[in-house]
C-alpha cells in the first residue's frame, strides 16, 4: 500500500525559475561572491541563512552530517564554533577535510565548499565565546557533546550547578571548546533554473588562483 501524503511529498516538483548564473556575472573571487549571496539570502528572508551542513570523516572512515552555524567569512575562510571533543571536533582531528553546503531552498540557490579545517587560536576562541548570550555559554560548559547521558534531568541539572557556581561572574571559555577555521579549495555556485537546466559554476584553486570553469546540471 502507498501513503498518498507520503507519495504527494515525494512527487512534488517545484520550478526554480529562469534567474541566470553566468560566467561574466561572477565575481572572479569566490568569497567576494558568496558574501554577495549570503548578504542577499539573508534579504530575502531565508531563514538561519548562515546555517551550513558541514560532513565530515571520522577515524573509522565514516562519514556524517550536521548543521552548524558560520559566524565569520572573510579572505582567510569561514569560521564556526563548537566542543573539540564532539564527534565533528574529533573527526576533524583525524581528517581536517570537510565539505560545506549552504542550502538556500527558499531562493533556489546552494553554495557547496570544500576545504581543510584547523582550530582557530585561543584569543578568537575567547572572544567569540565573551560575546555569547549567557545561556549559551552555560549550556557549552554543562554538555559534554555527542555523549550519551541518562536523562534530560540530569543535563538541566549540571545547567542549575553551573548557574550556580557563576552567579554574579563570568562564565570561562571550557577548555575542550572553541572554533574552527576552514580554508576553501573549492567553491560550487548553485543557481536553481527550469527543467533541472541548473547554472553550476565551480571555482577550483590551483597554483595560488582560482579558476573557474562551467559544470553540467
Amino acid at each position: 500500500m502507498t501513503d498518498p501524503e507520503l507519495d504527494h511529498a515525494l512527487s512534488r516538483h517545484t520550478d526554480y525559475g529562469q534567474m541566470p548564473l553566468t560566467e561574466d556575472a561572477i565575481d572572479a573571487d569566490p568569497i567576494a561572491q558568496f558574501s554577495r549571496w549570503l548578504a542577499e539570502a539573508d534579504e530575502a528572508g531565508v531563514y538561519e541563512p548562515n546555517a551550513m551542513v558541514l560532513s565530515t570523516i571520522d577515524a573509522d572512515r565514516l562519514p556524517s552530517s550536521r548543521t552548524v552555524l558560520l559566524r565569520t567569512v572573510d579572505e582567510h575562510g569561514f569560521e564556526f564554533f563548537t566542543s573539540y571533543t564532539s564527534a565533528k571536533g574529533r573527526a576533524l582531528v583525524v581528517h581536517p577535510h570537510v565539505s560545506i553546503v549552504f542550502p538556500w531552498y527558499s531562493i533556489h540557490r546552494q553554495v557547496i565548499v570544500r576545504g581543510t579545517a584547523v582550530p582557530t587560536t585561543p584569543e578568537i576562541s575567547d572572544a567569540y565565546f565573551a560575546s555569547r548570550p549567557r545561556g549559551s555559554q552555560i549550556a557549552a560548559a554543562a554538555s559534554d557533546q555527542s555523549q550519551p547521558i541518562a536523562s534530560r534531568d540530569l543535563l538541566e541539572e549540571r545547567v542549575r550547578e553551573l548557574e550556580e557556581r557563576y552567579a554574579g561572574g563570568e562564565v570561562p571559555r571550557p577548555t575542550t571548546w572553541g572554533g574552527f577555521r576552514v580554508t576553501p579549495t573549492a567553491f560550487e555556485f548553485w543557481q536553481g533554473r527550469s527543467s533541472r537546466m541548473h547554472d553550476r559554476l565551480r571555482f577550483t584553486h590551483r597554483a595560488g588562483s582560482w579558476e573557474l570553469e562551467r559544470l553540467q546540471p
